[in-house]
Order: structure tokens, then C-alpha cells, then sequence
């Protein structure tokens, strides 16, 4: 019997199976059905090989596979075996259920202060948050929630390290866990979509989301440049998306290519709107945001660290009758942050950084500077002189700048040098100074160097070196920040010479 239905269906046993592919990358869920969908016969035919081949009992793992019309005997697994897309995982279940109960987060009400069980969160985001260790809210997260929360449009302005990365993602989550997905869906349709600026701000923000969405089993994932898009590709492929983080341009790439489709989007986050305006990017987040349902039928969050007429402009069009959120306008650079400038020659600027470092001891700083070739040639001579350094700006590879980030927040990397690419990009606590090798062009982009330091209430502390081809940008500075700041010659020891270091001498003959 077995003989004659393997021979109707013109197939042997030794002949191999063709991959199973799909007609379009657009896959649905559906494509991953039980084996019930088997028609009968092959179903049948399935169960008697199986029992014909079974191996004997042992550690040697088998592998079965079948198709509408053919059965293959079952076979050890190769080493290099990896499976195809037709066996990629369907959505990451929930994780387990663990101990935790929301009781064991007790935070005691205090005056002035919102705690998040204010507000209708789930106990697995609770949890989350209970892990970060926030027992209360930042201002702008309490004021935003009680917006967002309820639906509504919110445009938030505040500096960075103040908390609005926690704001919108706690309000994405909430919406998310209360709305069940559709049943037909794409694996490459997000529910909630993200844009920011820089590649760095990117990554900080789906780390923050990956932190928060532990227990919730939604999937996080990130669209860069710099990186390679086929291995973007293989991740979107393999799962759902539910929270896309993304630089616009590399979500055009995929969503010009037929790989994203942005229709099923229910919450749209535009954050530092005023940096993607200064970059250039408006044009292509209008051609993203088209993608994406009519306002009235999607929520949208815009933050950006001042209210210029253009944001302005950007934000009606974008939102319906949104919530205006501003916290401390009036403080433009944090009061934790004690601002010094010292007034020296261009000559004279490394040793000083050299001897500011090093003197002193620091384990955790930051030195911009305008130029990517500027940056280059410090952490060249960093390096050189002992000092462990690392570079951070546009020339370097994407994947080495994660890395390198990375590093620097573990503290194996002491100083890390950078452009502005890295002046909104960057939120890491502990950083103890800021120092300004050249002064920034624009005063906005002065107060978000020294906002790397002085973050989570702790105090920190900039150093600004102001030449001759740069102290022009000090009353610029001055007046964006409301007050003067003097100027102080730097201490003799702090400017003698950089002793530099020979290399042992061979004493073998060449």
C-alpha cells in the first residue's frame, strides 16, 4: 500500500525536496498554518514513513520534512543545518509568567511628585519600570501621560535627559497592549513608528524600548544606516514588527523597496523635530508620514527642544488639536551643569586637554569638536600618548560605533571624541565632563554638548577652550543662555608640556 501511493505521487525516497518559498517578501502570518492544512493522503502517507524510518532510540536528533506531495525519510540534522523561511518563527510568545506582583513595587505618595502607579499602566510595564528603578515620574512624563494616555496629540518641548524618551514609549506601549493587533497582518507592518535624527539617538531609543517591552513579548526593531540592509531584512522578516525605531532615510529605503508598509500605523513619534529641520530630513518625513494613516486616525507625538516658528508650522500639520507640553523653558542649560571657559591659544589646546585629563584622573569624558578631522587628530594623539580614546563621529562604521559607545559606557573607554553627531545622541549617566575643544557654531548646539553631563541629578561639569579662532562664538552662547560666563586663564601646571613616550629599544640586530 505504502509502495503504490509513493509511486502514484512519482516521487522515491532518496529524491530531494525543492525549498519551499513564498511569491512575495509581503509574507502574512497565515503562511505559517498547522499541520492540518496537509491534504489527507500526504498526511497519512507522512505517518506511516515516519513509523517506517524512525530511527532507534538515541541522542541523534531527526528531521522530517513534508509538502503537499512528498514525504522524506527522516535524517540526522547537518551541523551546518539552518532553516528555511518557511520555517522562521511565527511571533515571540509572552514571556513566562514570573513572582513579581505589583505590591512589590511600593512607592509612598509625596507631595509634588506622580508616581506611574498614578497612572493605568500594565503590571508587565510596571515590572519594567520597577526594574529601570523609577519610582516617580519626571515632570514632562507626567505631564505627557496625562495626555497620551487619553488618546490625545501631544507636542513636548524639553531638553534632552529629562525623561521624554520614557514618555512616548510608555504611551506606545499602553496603547499597543490595549489594542489588539488584526489577525491578517504583515510581518512588515508596525503598529508604532519612531523617527529620530541620528543613527545614535536610534539605537539609545530602542534600547530604552527593549528595557521597557521585556515582559510585554512586543518586538522592537531598528532601520539605520550604516549597516548592512540585507541583515535588517533577515530581522524584519523573522517577526512581527511592533515598535519600528528608525532614521528616515533608511526606512524610505525600506519602504520604497515594498518591505515596509506603514498603513497599520496606530502612533507616530517625531523626536528632536527641530534637529531633523536643521539636517535637512522634512522632505522625507513628509514622504514617510503619507505613508502612514490620515492624523485624525493615528496618534502623533512630536518633541523637539525648542518651539521655533517652523516646528510649529510642522506640528499642525501633522497632529490634531494637540496638548502642548513645556517643561522649564526658561532654564535652557541644566543648573546641575557648572559651565567654565578658559581662554587659550590654539597651540596650546591639546596639552591642556591632555594635561586636564590626565592630572586629574577622569574616567568618563566627552571632548567635542567641529570637525570630523578635527576629532580624528585629538584622538590620534590621545592615543598616542597613552590615553585610552576613542573617536565617535560620521567616518566611522556604524557597527564600530555602537561598539564603541558601548564600550564607553562600560568604562573601557576613558575619553570618547566627537562631533555634534554625538551631541544629541548620547545618554549615558556618569559622564563627569564635557569639554568643548572647539566652540560650537550654533548655541543651541552648546547646550546639548554640556547636557551629555550633569544627567539624573547628578552634578557634572564643561570646560570650554575658547581660541582665537573660536571665542567669537561666546556671546552668541552668552545671550542663548541668559547670563555671562567668565572667562579664567588656565593654571601653569595645566599647560606644560606633553612628555611623550618612546618606544623600548631593540636590542636585536635588525
Amino acid at each position: 500500500m505504502l509502495k503504490a501511493l509513493k509511486k502514484m505521487f512519482g516521487k522515491s525516497e532518496a529524491e530531494p525536496l525543492a525549498p519551499v518559498t513564498t511569491a512575495s517578501t509581503r509574507s502574512t502570518a497565515a503562511f505559517d498554518q498547522p499541520a492540518d492544512n496537509v491534504p489527507k493522503a500526504a498526511a497519512e502517507l507522512n505517518a506511516a514513513a515516519m513509523l517506517e524510518a524512525a530511527p532507534p532510540p538515541g541522542p541523534q536528533a531527526a528531521s522530517a520534512t513534508v509538502t503537499d506531495s512528498t514525504v522524506l525519510e527522516a535524517k540526522p540534522l547537518p551541523a551546518d543545518h539552518a532553516p528555511r523561511r518557511a520555517e522562521r518563527p511565527r511571533r515571540q510568545p509572552k514571556p513566562a509568567a514570573s513572582t513579581w506582583k505589583l505590591e512589590d513595587f511600593a512607592v509612598e505618595p509625596q507631595e509634588g511628585k506622580t508616581r506611574f502607579h498614578d497612572f493605568p499602566l500594565s503590571a508587565d510595564l510596571m515590572h519594567a519600570i520597577h526594574d529601570l528603578g523609577f519610582p516617580y515620574c519626571t515632570p514632562i512624563q507626567a505631564q505627557v501621560l496625562g495626555f497620551t494616555l487619553k488618546g490625545k496629540d501631544a507636542i513636548g518641548r524639553a531638553q534632552t535627559g529629562t525623561g521624554k524618551t520614557a514618555a512616548f514609549l510608555i504611551s506606545i506601549i499602553t496603547q499597543l497592549q490595549q489594542t489588539p493587533p488584526p489577525k491578517e497582518r504583515y510581518m512588515g507592518e508596525p503598529r508604532a513608528l519612531i523617527i529620530a535624527p541620528t543613527r545614535e539617538l536610534v539605537v539609545q531609543i530602542a534600547k530604552d524600548a527593549a528595557d521597557l517591552t521585556k515582559y510585554t513579548g512586543l518586538n522592537v526593531m531598528t532601520f539605520v544606516g550604516g549597516m548592512e540592509f540585507d541583515k535588517q531584512l533577515k530581522l524584519l522578516e523573522a517577526r512581527h514588527c511592533d515598535i519600528l525605531v528608525a532614521t528616515p532615510g533608511r526606512l524610505l529605503d525600506f519602504n520604497q523597496r515594498g518591505e515596509v508598509h506603514l498603513d497599520m500605523v496606530e502612533v507616530m513619534v517625531l523626536d528632536e523635530a527641530d534637529r531633523m529641520l536643521d539636517m535637512g530630513f522634512i522632505p522625507q518625513v513628509r514622504q514617510i508620514i503619507r505613508q502612514t494613516p490620515p492624523k485624525a486616525e493615528r496618534q502623533t507625538l512630536l518633541f523637539s527642544a525648542t518651539f521655533t516658528e517652523d516646528v510649529m508650522n510642522l506640528a499642525k500639520q501633522w497632529t490634531t488639536d494637540p496638548a502642548i507640553v513645556e517643561i522649564e523653558p526658561e532654564n535652557v542649560a541644566s543648573d546641575t551643569v557648572e559651565q567654565h571657559v578658559y581662554a587659550v591659544a590654539g597651540a596650546d589646546k591639546y596639552r591642556l586637554l591632555y594635561n586636564l585629563v590626565t592630572q586629574n584622573n577622569w574616567e568618563r569624558v566627552i571632548v567635542f569638536a567641529n570637525r570630523k578631522d578635527e576629532v580624528r587628530r585629538i584622538e590620534e594623539k590621545l592615543v598616542r600618548d597613552g590615553v585610552n580614546a576613542a573617536q565617535l563621529s560620521g567616518d566611522v562604521p556604524q557597527h564600530k560605533r555602537i561598539k564603541t559607545l558601548e564600550n564607553f559606557r562600560e568604562g573601557r573607554i576613558s575619553v570618547l571624541v566627537a562631533t555634534d553627531v554625538a551631541g544629541r545622541g548620547i545618554h549615558i549617566d556618569g559622564i563627569s565632563h564635557v569639554i568643548n575643544f572647539t566652540l560650537p557654531e550654533v548655541p543651541d548646539d552648546y547646550v546639548h554638548r554640556i547636557g551629555r553631563t550633569g544627567r539624573a541629578g547628578a552634578s557634572g561639569v564643561s570646560i570650554s577652550f575658547a581660541g582665537e579662532d573660536d571665542s567669537y562664538q561666546l556671546p552668541s552662547i552668552e545671550a542663548l543662555l541668559g547670563h555671562k560666563i567668565s572667562c579664567e586663564t588656565p593654571p601653569a601646571e595645566l599647560l606644560v608640556p606633553v612628555e611623550r613616550k618612546r618606544p623600548p629599544v631593540s636590542t636585536t640586530d635588525a
